[in-house]
C-alpha cells in the first residue's frame, strides 16, 4: 500500500473492497477548441451492484452516457497507469476506445506526448500533499497529467473527431464517496501555450468533524504555483451567481484572482458509499479568467482559459 501511495495514478484498491469506487478522468480538447470530450473509466464495488464502467461526455452536444461492464472486465497494472474496461484501454500514453452499445458506438485511438507531471516528493506524494498520509479520508484525489499534446481521432456514432494538435489532461479520485459539497475548476486551454490550472474546494469529513480543504495549482512558464490547505494557502472574496463564480487564492508570495463564466452543463454519475448513484452537473465548455499578482500587488500574468471543466455543488457555499 505504501508503494502505491507514491504512485497515485495506479489502481489503489482491490476487488475485495466494499463500498469503494475508483475513477480516472481523461479530458481531450481539439486544436480548434470546438470539441471537448471526457472519458471516465472506473469501478464501483458495492454488494448489490458491483460493476466497472466508462462514462463519456461530449461538451459540444451535451450528450453523456454511462456504460456498465461486469467486474471481471476490469483489468489494471501496478507498474504504471494501465486500466482496461471491456475492450477499451486507458494509459498515461494513450486511450484506445472500443465501445458498442445500443446508444453509443465509439472507436479510435488518441496518443499523448509531452506529458507534464505534477511534482511530488517523499513528504508530498501528489496534489494532496501530506494529507495523502491521513487515514479515513472518504475521497482521495490525484493529478496524473497536468498537460499533454494529442494525436489521433475518435469516431462517435459515425462522427469523426480529430484530436491532432489538441490538449489533454488526466486526474483521478478514489475512496468511498465524493464530498457532500465542492467546487472544481480545470483548464489547460489558455492563450499562453503550456499553461494549466486546477482548483478544488471541498467539505472534507474526518473523525466525525469536517474541514474545508483547498487544492489548486497554476502551471505557468514551466513553474508550479501551488495554493493548498497543506501549504497554508487561503481563499477569499467568494461570490457565485447564475452566470459567474469569482474567488481569490493566496499563498505566502502570490495571489490569484479567478473569474469563471459558466456555460452549459451535462449530467454525470458520482459515487455514494461506492455506488454510482448520485447525479451531478459538469460543464466542459465554460471559461476562466486568471490574474496572478506578487506580494506587492504587481500583476504578473493575465489570461483566459477555455473548454473549462466546472462542477459546483451549491451546498459548498454554506461552509465557505
Amino acid at each position: 500500500m505504501c508503494i502505491r501511495l507514491y504512485k497515485p495514478w495506479v489502481f489503489q484498491g482491490s476487488l475485495k473492497k466494499k463500498n469503494y469506487f475508483e475513477g480516472w478522468y481523461f479530458k481531450q480538447v481539439t486544436s480548434d477548441s470546438r470539441h471537448t470530450f471526457s472519458f471516465i473509466p472506473g469501478i464501483s464495488l458495492v454488494e448489490n451492484d458491483p460493476h466497472a464502467f466508462v462514462q463519456l461526455m461530449d461538451g459540444a452536444t451535451g450528450i453523456t452516457d454511462y456504460i456498465r461492464y461486469p467486474v471481471d472486465q476490469f483489468r489494471w497494472r501496478t507498474s504504471d497507469l494501465f486500466v482496461k474496461v471491456g475492450s477499451s484501454v486507458f494509459t498515461r500514453e494513450a486511450i484506445i476506445l472500443d465501445i458498442d452499445t445500443e446508444n453509443t458506438t465509439i472507436r479510435g485511438r488518441v496518443d499523448f506526448s509531452n506529458i507534464i507531471r505534477y511534482p511530488r516528493s517523499i513528504l508530498s506524494p501528489g496534489i494532496m500533499g501530506w494529507y495523502s498520509f491521513v487515514p479515513f479520508m472518504e475521497c482521495n484525489h490525484g493529478v496524473v497529467s497536468v498537460n499533454h499534446d494529442l494525436k489521433g481521432s475518435v469516431s462517435l456514432n459515425n462522427r469523426v473527431i480529430n484530436f491532432d494538435g489538441g490538449k489533454g489532461y488526466i486526474e483521478k479520485d478514489w475512496g468511498t464517496s465524493f464530498p457532500e459539497a465542492w467546487i472544481w475548476v480545470q483548464s489547460n486551454n489558455f492563450t499562453k501555450h503550456g499553461t494549466s490550472f486546477m482548483l478544488s474546494i471541498a467539505k472534507i469529513p474526518w473523525m466525525r468533524k469536517y474541514f474545508v480543504g483547498l487544492i489548486a495549482f497554476l502551471y505557468l512558464d514551466s513553474r508550479f504555483y501551488l495554493f493548498s490547505t497543506y501549504n497554508k494557502s487561503v481563499f477569499s472574496e467568494v461570490s457565485n451567481n447564475t452566470d459567474m463564480l469569482q474567488l481569490t487564492l493566496q499563498n505566502k508570495t502570490r495571489s490569484l484572482k479567478i473569474r469563471v463564466s459558466k456555460n452549459s452543463f451535462c449530467d454525470l454519475q458520482a459515487p455514494v458509499s461506492g455506488e454510482m448513484t448520485r447525479g451531478i452537473k459538469e460543464s466542459i465548455d465554460s471559461e476562466v479568467h486568471l490574474q496572478l499578482f506578487d506580494e506587492s500587488g504587481k500583476l504578473l500574468y493575465e489570461d483566459t482559459g477555455r473548454n473549462v471543466g466546472l462542477e459546483i455543488m451549491d451546498g459548498i457555499f454554506r461552509y465557505i
